[in-house]
């Protein structure tokens, strides 16, 4: 499975294209365009403006439905959910196609709810291909997402990432920095330890 990264900047989120799912939205539309008669879906990973800021005019642009969980189909209308006025923005304000719950599948992948960030924050998981698009839950530099947003949990973000250790992993595509393409699982690891050292 290949997946291609559509890297953003500091600021804001990687996106990724896989078959034809964008997953995230934090890139400029011009990013996409080569794509857009591909993408069918955008899966949010989860609700936080960085990740979302351009997900209504990419979703109009590609004739595509949104997908999101539902703990944070909320932040796509709320700006206090989405910290869009951290960006100096409002919230997408649309309303998703597709309510996500655990287990669902996506393309080649299967949902998997992992909270801690957001009450909603997901990853994607392909078994077959050992490929986690994980969002801000966990990044290929060992670290894990942050905790003290509306919303956010210590505790659900460190059974996130004990279960997420479970899997195997080679290619780790998160929200934001480089992704890892090999030893994905060692970056799970790694930044679970990191969370039971008392880290963060």
């Amino acid at each position: 499975m290949k997946v291609r990264w559509l890297c953003s900047g500091d600021v804001w989120a990687n996106s990724f294209i896989s078959g034809d799912i964008l997953v995230d939205a934090g890139v400029l539309p011009m990013a996409v365009v080569p794509f857009k008669e591909q993408i069918k879906t955008i899966v949010l990973t989860h609700c936080h403006f960085d990740h979302t800021a351009r997900v209504k005019e990419i979703a109009h642009m590609c004739k595509a439905k949104v997908a999101i969980h539902k703990a944070d189909a909320r932040g796509l209308v709320d700006d206090a959910h989405s910290l869009s006025m951290n960006f100096g923005a409002r919230s997408p304000g649309i309303v998703p196609d597709i309510i996500l719950t655990e287990g669902d599948t996506v393309g080649d992948f299967v949902v998997l709810h992992t909270p801690g960030h957001t009450p909603g924050c997901i990853c994607l998981y392909s078994g077959k291909d050992r490929i986690l698009i994980s969002g801000d839950t966990v990044f290929a530099d060992g670290y894990f997402g942050r905790y003290d947003f509306p919303g956010g949990s210590r505790a659900e973000l460190s059974r996130s990432l004990d279960r997420l250790s479970l899997l195997e992993v080679e290619g780790l595509y998160a929200g934001h920095g480089d992704p890892a393409e090999k030893n994905g699982s060692r970056c799970i690891a790694a930044a679970r330890e990191l969370m039971k050292s008392g880290y963060g």
